[in-house]
């Protein structure tokens, strides 16, 4: 291997293990390592790259991260850096996940977290707040977000999120017909290989079928649907991990019971205060609904490491396969234009979430007023949310 790609990895390990506060905090931190210090990419190609994985579903930092791999060193370098920054804190979240699961003392560590979950509704109140700011800027916005609510809240079913993902998508992209885009679109399409695309849709229905046809009582029937259900918000998911967790929470907590609420939130303060991806949340869900359905430690792992991986498959295909003709894409407006509806959905769901978070809390004054501090913080303040999970965990430890 090159010496340039050496040092290249060797940056990828340190942006891994200093990478705190989400997407909007890690391009700052990607410019540092990628473009500042050792000039692997410009910094034209660094934000061209964020805008693509703005543009696709999935982990947009993962997505950013490994197009700069592939452009400096090809397919190999991509799949080398991929799993550097999604393997340390997989690994401890679903370490977490089994020890949690196995804790004597479970009911003490609960009541030391049990301030987390005023917090954690403070952390989606403000990622509702700053991407409906962004997103919800006419009506045909706001009544997307509102029919996003309202499907969740009634219909209470997995397929709701894609199926509004793409209604949003397409009544964004239909208020606008651009008239000098045919000859962009002819040779976009020329580009794309049917086979691949095929490939990637296609594993979404056979698992999706699988899932469907194969016996509850089966062994293989959980990790089949476990794959199927991660993969299937991997395709579905933008907005990155803002988005992520309010999703994960309404379909495997509220929808389908594979863990508790108290179980989720636990995992979510941890993530918080880790380095890395968000989407490294899958794998402390998937080893915990491995253990509600009665698997032992090997099963956890085994669920832990097939959740992250379909959580990120979609966007890692996604970004590798859409790279060389980024060019072309990007000229579409019909593209660009679906992006607001999809985000307005998006803002929808978290809404949703916000909304089933809360139910258990009623008007309780100290939770509410935690709530609030928590959002008040996060708007008018530079601190990040791992510190203030972090002083939640004081607070429930000595109050």
């Amino acid at each position: 291997m090159a010496k340039r790609q050496l040092l290249f990895i060797r940056n990828v390990i340190f942006f891994t293990f200093t990478a705190f506060g989400g997407a909007q905090a890690h391009i700052s931190l990607l410019l540092r390592y990628f473009v500042k210090s050792n000039h692997f990419i410009s910094e034209e190609e660094l934000l061209e790259l964020n805008a693509l994985a703005q543009v696709l579903p999935g982990p947009a930092s993962t997505q950013t991260l490994v197009g700069i791999g592939y452009k400096v060193g090809g397919l190999k370098l991509a799949i080398i850096t991929f799993l550097i920054w999604i393997i340390p804190s997989a690994a401890i979240m679903t370490l977490a996940a089994i020890s949690y699961a196995m804790l004597d003392q479970k009911e003490k560590f609960q009541e030391i977290l049990k301030y987390i979950h005023p917090i954690t509704l403070g952390i989606v109140a403000y990622g509702a707040f700053k991407l409906g700011r962004k997103v919800l800027v006419n009506e045909i916005s706001m009544f997307l977000a509102f029919g996003a609510v309202i499907a969740t809240l009634v219909l209470k079913n997995a397929y709701v999120f894609p199926i509004a993902i793409l209604v949003g998508g397409m009544v964004s992209s239909a208020i606008g017909t651009p008239s000098d885009e045919a000859q962009i679109r002819v040779r976009l399409f020329a580009n794309i290989n049917p086979r691949k695309l095929s490939y990637f849709i296609g594993v979404l229905l056979v698992m999706a079928m699988l899932g469907a046809i194969i016996n509850r009582t089966s062994p293989f029937s959980l990790p089949i649907r476990l794959f199927e259900n991660f993969y299937r918000n991997g395709i579905f998911v933008f907005g990155g991990g803002q988005v992520l967790v309010p999703l994960m929470f309404t379909e495997f907590v509220e929808m389908k019971h594979y863990l508790l609420q108290s179980d989720f939130i636990s995992g979510f303060a941890l993530q918080q205060i880790l380095p890395g991806p968000t989407f490294s949340f899958s794998s402390y869900l998937g080893a915990l609904s491995m253990k509600q359905g009665g698997y032992g430690v090997v099963g956890q792992i085994f669920g832990g490491g097939l959740a992250v991986l379909g959580i990120n498959l979609p966007g890692l295909i996604l970004v590798l396969f859409i790279v060389p003709f980024w060019d072309d894409l990007k000229k579409i407006t019909r593209i660009k234009k679906s992006l607001s509806g999809i985000n307005a959905v998006s803002v929808g769901f978290i809404i949703a979430a916000f909304i089933l978070l809360a139910k258990p809390i009623g008007f309780e004054w100290f939770p509410i007023t935690l709530i609030l501090g928590t959002f008040l913080t996060l708007n008018f303040t530079k601190v990040s949310p791992p510190y203030i999970i972090l002083a939640g965990i004081v607070l429930g430890y000595f109050v």
